[in-house]
């Protein structure tokens, strides 16, 4: 007993001296760090494009992004038409240029891809059916990876033309998908990194 006590005595002391610590006072190990995520982006930055069948009466009526783990992406709603009539041409341009006017449109970020959609963003009597608040930032991308800034360079003989900066020349995949309701969309998405 006078061994358990002195064992018990010393235990003690140590743990006073900082020497061990107490079961009840032990951390835990530090969490392993977090593996980084793989996007195996395999897009690559050329042009992209598809041709439509130019059937229905579909019309532009909103633009959307959003911010994922691997790409940024831009969606343009399209209503009355399913994706397969939905025609598109998206490529990385010095320059993007209004359609109609030819003039130059500004955009933020290191490379600038244009946009163009076989599809108005004005129904059959001119009426517009896309008007955002401010046409140079279509939507918000502040504080995204890749995105920069979403213009709408106009609408012109039924084909409407965007402005997408990018920070710089990345891998971007484009689709048309059909939805919601009877309408279809265009998804851009532009990849953090190659």
């Amino acid at each position: 007993m006078r061994t358990t006590r002195r064992t018990a005595v010393a235990a003690a002391a140590l743990i006073a001296l900082g020497g061990i610590a107490p079961a009840t006072a032990m951390t835990a190990p530090a969490a392993m760090p977090t593996a980084a995520v793989s996007c195996g982006v395999t897009w690559g930055s050329l042009a992209k494009a598809a041709s439509d069948s130019r059937l229905g009466d579909g019309t532009i009526t909103n633009v959307r992004s959003g911010r994922h783990t691997c790409f940024d992406r831009v969606v343009v709603d399209v209503a009355g038409i399913p994706a397969s009539k939905v025609g598109y041409h998206v490529r990385y341009v010095d320059t993007v240029r209004a359609p109609g006017s030819g003039l130059a449109v500004p955009l933020a970020g290191g490379a600038r891809m244009q946009v163009e959609v076989t599809v108005p963003a004005y129904d059959s009597s001119g009426r517009a059916t896309y008007r955002p608040a401010d046409r140079t930032k279509v939507v918000n991308v502040t504080g995204y990876d890749t995105l920069r800034q979403v213009a709408l360079a106009g609408s012109f003989e039924g084909q409407t033309t965007f402005g997408v900066g990018v920070r710089a020349r990345l891998p971007m995949r484009v689709m048309v998908l059909d939805g919601p309701g009877t309408g279809s969309r265009l998804v851009i998405d532009v990849a953090h990194r190659w």
